[in-house]
């Protein structure tokens, strides 16, 4: 029976917070698209958090469970009683512990789902570690455990002994931007290559700042969109370097205005398991340069669509800059590839796993 015809689902969404993350945008975007398809969605967070919280549709009901972990499982278990959702999805590593473990209490594991957007390094939370360790459990007991990168299901399959029959990849999706009506930018003195993540370690931004101290046009300028632990970090490197006046960390928020405004994207990651922000770029019609990280070389098809720096060497990291600057390329290209990671492409994909746990 096509998917047209089938009745609409019970969903519910299980997230730490809609703090800024590309995890918690994503399900939040995921839930309004399937939303607008006419499904009943119920949408879960332990605490509130106003960062990404545009981006659920107002009509979805919110409910929030507060910050205790053991009284989280409960109201959680509670919950999946009560609405009996044909599937329940969760995001990060520690609602998924939390999640199984409700499943558990409720009866509901058949049709809950986990999903993985990071590596076990990028994890310093306890909780979140055991998540990761417990693996070889939650993706046998639980429906499908979601990967966002086929980089990811390899690292939980070898690594976590992930079951490999119910542990799928589904790539994450972007919303239709702009991209393709921004008219090309004329080369000028003020170029503008920008970055946008989460300030933490492994997004190795200090890194970043270095690199960009060795690009040649003195007038280009560095944006970094973000927050979190790493931003002392990044701002002692600035002033260590001397470039206050060229580099801004305007802060987390909606990066579609900046990636107008940019000439170049960069991501410098030393883990990254998908890069959504890297197909926003290519979305934008932006040339893109990033580290070999993983889930960058899947997307750019090993620097297909974008040059991808193979070591950790500042001095090569700008010199693709400054090629990126002075040689955008098939800026075409890269939008119609940014196309095949749409946010449709996406819902379709968890649309069909849902109907399927649903059956």
């Amino acid at each position: 029976m096509p998917i047209a015809s089938k009745r609409p689902l019970k969903l519910l969404f299980y997230v730490p917070s809609l703090a800024g993350g590309g995890a918690e945008r994503l399900l939040a975007q995921l839930a309004s698209a399937l939303a607008q398809r006419g499904h009943d969605i119920t949408f879960v967070v332990d605490t509130q958090s106003a960062e990404n919280a545009g981006f659920l549709d107002a009509d979805i009901p919110q409910v929030q469970l507060g910050p205790n972990h053991l009284a989280n499982v409960l109201a959680l278990a509670r919950l999946l009683r009560e609405v009996r959702p044909d599937a329940s999805l969760s995001a990060l590593c520690g609602q998924n512990l939390k999640h199984m473990l409700a499943a558990i209490l409720a009866g509901r594991l058949s049709r809950a789902v986990q999903s993985y957007h990071g590596f076990f390094e990028g994890e310093p939370r306890l909780l979140s570690r055991l998540s990761y360790l417990l693996t070889p459990i939650s993706s046998r007991l639980m429906a499908r455990t979601v990967c966002v990168s086929a980089t990811l299901r390899g690292e939980l399959l070898c690594r976590f002994h992930a079951s490999p029959s119910r542990t799928i990849r589904i790539y994450n999706g972007v919303p239709n931007t702009r991209g393709g009506e921004i008219a090309a930018r004329p080369r000028d003195a003020h170029s503008v290559i920008l970055a946008c993540g989460r300030f933490s370690p492994d997004k190795n931004y200090p890194f970043l700042v270095r690199a960009f101290a060795r690009v040649k046009n003195p007038d280009t300028q560095l944006i970094i969109l973000g927050e979190g632990p790493e931003r002392g970090a990044i701002e002692a490197e600035i002033a260590r370097l001397d470039l206050r006046e060229r580099v801004s960390l305007p802060g987390y928020g909606d990066p579609a205005p900046w990636y107008e405004r940019a000439s170049c994207f960069a991501m410098t990651s030393t883990r990254e398991t998908f890069g959504l922000v890297l197909i926003e770029a290519l979305a934008a019609g932006l040339p893109v340069v990033t580290t070999a990280s993983g889930g960058p070389e899947e997307i750019l098809e090993n620097g297909r669509y974008g040059r991808i720096v193979r070591e950790a060497d500042e001095t090569a990291f700008a010199a693709a800059l400054d090629a990126a600057l002075l040689e955008p390329g098939d800026r075409a290209a890269r939008i119609a590839r940014a196309q095949e990671f749409s946010m449709d492409t996406c819902v379709e994909a968890y649309q069909a796993l849902f109907y399927e746990i649903a059956q």
